[in-house]
């Protein structure tokens, strides 16, 4: 009697587990993420991240995100989100960056810009990566 409790225990703390991992993580499937790892992104979110890219990170970054003299690309397999996660973007802009990865120099802060403003960029970030996918380390 015992083991059969413990079996439908067992049943059913699995089924949990499941349950929570589909909708923490989704029910994605490689082809959910265009094989960058990166899920599409909100529509209104890419949309708001757009301008606030090319206004506060493509001096650096460069408009279509491949960099410049002054910054990396965010194109790089660098930045693909089991390296990079989307909380290290945000980090970056609120409290700058100690050069580890470039030869750039140390990133400053970015001010002015909300949570909600570093949410939209990410997000427009992840879309264009997802769309273009991601260039080797070294460039």
């Amino acid at each position: 009697m015992i083991r059969k409790h413990a079996a439908w225990i067992a049943i059913g703390a699995l089924v949990v587990i499941i349950v929570i991992g589909v909708v923490a993580f989704g029910n994605t499937t490689p082809e959910d993420d265009a094989g960058t790892g990166i899920p599409p992104q909100d529509p209104g979110l890419v949309a708001a991240g757009a301008p606030l890219y090319q206004a506060n990170c493509a001096s650096c970054h460069g408009e279509d995100l491949r960099g410049t003299s002054k910054g990396p690309s965010h194109l790089s397999i660098i930045y693909e989100p089991n390296h990079h996660g989307d909380m290290a973007f945000v980090l970056a802009a609120k409290n700058g960056v100690q050069a580890h990865h470039w030869r750039f120099g140390n990133m400053e802060p970015v001010p002015g810009l909300s949570d909600e403003d570093l949410a939209a960029i990410v997000a427009y970030v992840r879309s264009i990566q997802r769309e273009e996918g991601f260039e080797p380390y070294p460039p």
